[in-house]
């Protein structure tokens, strides 16, 4: 869907230019709206309001730290396509959760967005480090001592972070479009699940922006499960599949050298 595709434009970035460029990414997401660069059907579609409002602001100014800082901007439109840059800094995680955050403002500048990414970022070098389940779901968990305390998070995201996904259930769990929610709703399906089909199963049948609540928790539960740990039946049927295998190789390639 959309979320791949613009995951896929930001891991373009990364290795094309060798390292995190807003101005490339933003060109990146222009060619997907324009083209259907990336797209599994060859065409740009399902792209949110807050991206386009974004692209448009960017066409005009060409700052690259062009997204809505409105409230009610709070999509999850950037944190459907986190993962490549964790994953890009996986070896400096100072840099993977500033740049996580960074890669939310070229689209997504609000709060609540910006220390999703933060957050999410930080459980993404955790998880592919090989840091346990338990571990990565204790408060506040960060690969660096005391970051959150140094760099604190917006209330909202500071509560996901402290554990209200541990107690919370569904109707109250809710894979909407609002970054909080979405987050918190990952978070649920990782720690009630056992395995990443489980888990992904769980994050999807909640409903509503079902393919975004998927796209969160499956950058989580593929760091954390690895490959191997998706069910072949499902890697078989994926589109473009080769593309995003190279893709992965590519990017994990980069981060040992870093």
């Amino acid at each position: 869907t959309d979320d791949t595709s613009m995951a896929l434009c930001l891991a373009h970035s990364l290795i094309e230019q060798q390292g995190f460029d807003p101005v490339d990414q933003l060109q990146q997401y222009l060619r997907w709206s324009r083209e259907g660069y990336l797209s599994s059907t060859g065409q740009c579609f399902d792209i949110g309001n807050t991206v386009s409002q974004a692209l448009q602001q960017f066409q005009i100014t060409q700052n690259p730290y062009c997204g809505s800082t409105a409230p009610r901007s709070a999509g999850n439109g950037s944190i459907m396509r986190l993962a490549p840059v964790p994953l890009f800094y996986a070896k400096k995680p100072k840099e993977a959760i500033e740049k996580s955050g960074d890669s939310s403002r070229t689209t997504h500048g609000v709060a609540s967005a910006v220390d999703a990414c933060r957050y999410l970022g930080a459980l993404l070098v955790g998880a592919v480090n090989g840091v346990s389940k338990e571990e990565l779901l204790s408060e506040l968990y960060c690969p660096i001592p005391q970051y959150w305390q140094e760099n604190p998070m917006v209330g909202e995201i500071h509560e996901i972070a402290t554990g209200s996904f541990k107690y919370r259930q569904p109707p109250e769990i809710k894979g909407t479009g609002y970054v909080v929610k979405s987050l918190e709703a990952a978070l649920w399906a990782f720690e009630h699940s056992s395995s990443f089909r489980e888990g992904c199963l769980l994050a999807v049948n909640l409903g509503d922006d079902a393919d975004t609540t998927g796209a969160v928790y499956g950058q989580l539960a593929g760091a954390f499960y690895g490959e191997q740990g998706i069910p072949e039946s499902w890697r078989s049927r994926l589109v473009k599949r080769e593309l995003i295998e190279s893709t992965a190789d590519q990017i994990f390639a980069l981060a040992q050298r870093a």
